[in-house]
């Protein structure tokens, strides 16, 4: 699987099939891990201006399909018209694409669509799991980084920083005996480490920066 859908897993609960953080939260970390994927995959960099006002883009440097429509569909938005700054490639790239993950991942068994009402009136849709047993074993792998030690693999790695950029990391892994506080520090130290390679880790970094600006902007706006 690749990383967006891992991402996506381990943020929705298995029983109830609903995010375990706001809908915020997981859309960026989703398109995130879209992101930190292209990097890593030498199809998109994260470029650093000099000077007194440095700013980040994320800029295409390979339109080679990777042969996953998901990728190929946020490369083409990547390289699309519009702003190169962090927070605009995420956003066009996330448009659709939770969507797009979920009904992939009913096709192949994963998860299951589920359909109600709320007091027989409101629809809702639900994702709850069919076969958890790729879950758990990514659960198990971040299990043993994050609580016992062992380092971890690129993509672990990549998992890590995009969940510790969403404050989403207690969540995904509740009830391992650490404070909140600690777990999240090691999350950071994963996060500040290797990521996939110079470019996935730059890449994860601009989207940590993105992620920081959006949710900030959500928190004004849902007070305001």
């Amino acid at each position: 699987m690749i990383v967006a859908e891992d991402v996506l897993l381990l943020l929705t609960d298995d029983a109830s099939g609903r995010s375990l953080v706001d809908g915020t939260r997981r859309d960026i970390a989703v398109a995130g891990a879209v992101i930190a994927e292209l990097a890593a995959a030498g199809r998109l960099e994260a470029v650093t201006s000099e000077g007194l006002f440095s700013r980040t883009t994320l800029r295409v440097v390979d339109v080679a399909p990777l042969g996953d429509e998901v990728l190929d569909e946020a490369l083409a938005r990547a390289a699309g018209p519009g702003s190169a700054s962090p927070t605009a490639v995420l956003d066009r790239i996330r448009k659709g694409l939770r969507e797009r993950l979920y009904a992939r991942l009913v096709e192949r068994g994963v998860l299951r669509l589920a359909e109600g009402r709320v007091l027989g009136i409101f629809p809702t849709t639900t994702w709850p799991a069919a076969d958890s047993l790729h879950e758990a074993e990514v659960r198990r792998g971040l299990h043993e980084v994050l609580v016992v030690g062992r380092a971890p693999t690129p993509h672990e790695a990549s998992l890590v920083a995009l969940l510790s950029a969403v404050d989403a990391v207690p969540k995904v892994l509740a009830g391992t005996g650490l404070p909140n506080r600690e777990l999240k520090a090691r999350a950071k130290q994963v996060a500040a480490g290797d990521v996939g390679g110079q470019a996935a880790r730059k890449a994860v970094e601009a989207v940590q920066a993105a992620a920081m600006a959006g949710l900030t902007a959500a928190t004004v706006a849902s007070s305001s």
